[in-house]
């Protein structure tokens, strides 16, 4: 584990740049190679605790030193979502003063000097591997920029128009777009940036491979035939399985997949029924009026991993479901109606031990909770930055929602910013660290976990978490989770030690989540960031915080450095962040606390 020792920023630098936003650029692909470049330097600074120096420029130094990169600093966060000009390359004769402007720098170039400059032993394939992620990011970014900026919305479900707001990704990831393995076409349809649709492809499987759980009160089965629809179609002795429609042509390629479609194990039904949407996570689908989505296996590596579901996670969905309807979910809304985990009660999928785990015919079925004028956000979707409109001001979901209740108010938009995060606090994070401290059960809370409810002025009051991963049931509170529902934990491997769970549940609700909305609303020009900083302090340092039980606050208020997933080294380390424990799943950085106390 590395320590990422970032300075403070020189005294005088500015807040916020007045030159044109390169975001804004009516270039889409210039526009997208601006995306990639700031992307990659906000990770370099978060994982090496870089600092822009008293002239406003952040440098790098490259090639053992015989260059550096240079980047204006447009704005400069105290919460990592830092805003940055151009980036150029000077070389030998313009260190020595002899030349002039460095030469300008596109990201994948970028991208590769800064992976050689990052790690400790370059190796060059993995380099390579980043650099052509970085690409293919790039060019799927401008295909969508370019796209939603003839496009009107598709939809006015507003719970689907936030899954297909992420225009630009995560903003501290090198490879935010890059989906390894799609065309054209297929992206089209595959992506939700780009309004994508397909109609599910579908196996009938022989009952006696059939694998399946459900505590929907509806057998597995029973439900994927009626997401069918016509069930003529199923061979007699046979169950009705969704599919992903990449997934379907890749698996007719594995040679047990082919022996079973064969010898007439596995029947083929092809593309049927209506057409279904893919949100933010590209392998999770949707349909308006449907009471499920889907979460299908998906062999695409996105971003750091392949999105096929592992069985434990099947299992934990399942678990999760009974041990909330066991009573603990009643206890939980007594104290925060308006919280509640998006279910997964039911799976369905193959035995097939030659395959491994994952198979990749597991399929999820995810409980679709959401009306068709409720007005509930992704997290990410809404802070989102959307460069796809004219003027001098980059948008956001939520940057329209706040100025709007700033001009209906008659209060200026910071003012408003302040009291919408701490409504936000009270309606989204209070549920998480009482889930936390009361049941011992820390939620991966990420943005793009995280459902945010907004009432119709646009006021924060309530949120859902959706994640059958991303659940840590803390061992300290093993002998009470148990008492609740024996023998949990036997099949979901969910239970982990305290420390380690410490650690992620302050970078995913920590950093991520909560500083990551502050650095969205400060870099947006919506908020001071100090001010909201003090507002969380007052909030982690309040009763109702306490009243949790969780040790959360206590640790965000004191200690001097989180624990941070490094998504750069973690892409140069080549791991997916889907295998192993959870502790080794990814590489992690020691950031300053911005939280504590100074």
């Amino acid at each position: 584990m590395s320590t990422a020792l970032t300075g403070a920023p020189p005294a005088g630098l500015p807040r916020q740049s007045a030159a044109p936003d390169p975001l804004l650029h009516p270039d889409p692909a210039v526009a997208a190679e601006h995306a990639a470049v700031e992307s990659l330097l906000r990770c370099w600074v978060r994982e090496t605790g870089a600092a822009p120096g008293p002239d406003g420029l952040l440098r790098i130094p490259v090639l053992g030193g015989a260059a550096r990169l240079a980047a204006p600093v447009r704005y400069w966060s105290a919460c990592g979502w830092h805003r940055f000009g151009a980036a150029t390359l000077d070389g030998p004769a313009t260190l020595e003063g002899e030349g002039g402007e460095g030469t300008p720098v596109d990201a994948v170039t970028l991208a590769a000097l800064v992976a050689s400059a990052a790690a400790e032993r370059p190796d060059p394939g993995q380099i390579a591997d980043l650099a052509a992620r970085v690409a293919d990011s790039v060019v799927r970014t401008a295909d969508v920029l370019a796209y939603r900026r003839r496009a009107e919305e598709a939809t006015d479900w507003p719970f689907l128009q936030a899954e297909q707001a992420l225009l630009l990704g995560h903003p501290l990831h090198p490879t935010p777009k890059s989906r390894d393995g799609l065309g054209p076409a297929q992206s089209a349809a595959y992506s939700p940036e780009l309004h994508g649709a397909f109609r599910l492809h579908w196996y009938a499987v022989d009952r006696e491979l059939l694998a399946a759980d459900s505590a929907a009160g509806v057998p597995a089965d029973v439900l994927t035939a009626r997401l069918l629809g016509d069930r003529s179609l199923l061979p007699p002795g046979t169950a009705a399985l969704p599919l992903h429609p990449w997934q379907a042509r890749e698996l007719a390629l594995r040679p047990e997949v082919a022996g079973l479609l064969e010898c007439g194990r596995l029947h083929d039904l092809g593309a049927q029924g209506e057409l279904w949407h893919p949100t933010s996570s590209v392998r999770t689908v949707c349909r308006p009026g449907r009471p499920w989505m889907l979460k299908l296996s998906l062999g695409l590596r996105i971003t750091n991993s392949r999105r096929e579901n592992l069985r434990k996670e099947l299992h934990r969905g399942v678990e999760v479901h009974r041990l909330l309807e066991s009573g603990l979910g009643a206890e939980w809304r007594a104290v925060h109606p308006g919280f509640d985990i998006v279910r997964d009660p039911a799976w369905i999928g193959v035995d097939l031990p030659a395959l491994g785990d994952p198979n990749g015919l597991d399929t999820v079925l995810r409980s679709q909770p959401f009306g068709p004028a409720e007005q509930v956000f992704c997290v990410a979707g809404l802070v989102a930055e959307r460069p796809i409109g004219a003027g001098s001001r980059l948008p956001s979901r939520l940057g329209d929602l706040l100025r709007g209740l700033a001009v209906r108010s008659g209060r200026p938009t910071q003012t408003v910013a302040g009291e919408w995060f701490l409504r936000y606090l009270d309606a989204m994070v209070l549920p998480v660290l009482w889930l936390d401290g009361r049941a011992g059960i820390a939620l991966e809370a990420h943005q793009q976990n995280s459902l945010v409810l907004l009432d119709e002025d646009g006021w924060p009051v309530g949120g859902r978490y959706r994640d059958n991963q991303g659940y840590y049931f803390r061992t300290s509170h093993a002998a009470r989770l148990a008492a609740r529902l024996p023998g949990i934990g036997a099949h979901s491997d969910t239970f982990v030690d305290d420390k380690v769970i410490d650690k992620h549940f302050a970078y995913y609700l920590g950093i991520n989540h909560v500083l990551g909305l502050i650095g969205a609303l400060g870099s947006q020009g919506l908020a001071d960031e100090g001010v909201l900083l003090a507002a969380l302090r007052g909030f982690l340092a309040g009763p109702q915080a306490a009243a949790t039980g969780s040790g959360m606050p206590e640790l965000l208020l004191d200690e001097p450095f989180l624990h941070c997933k490094a998504n750069l080294l973690t892409r140069l380390h080549g791991m997916d962040e889907l295998v192993g424990p959870v502790a080794t799943q990814s590489v992690y950085v020691d950031i300053p606390n911005p939280v504590a106390s100074r």
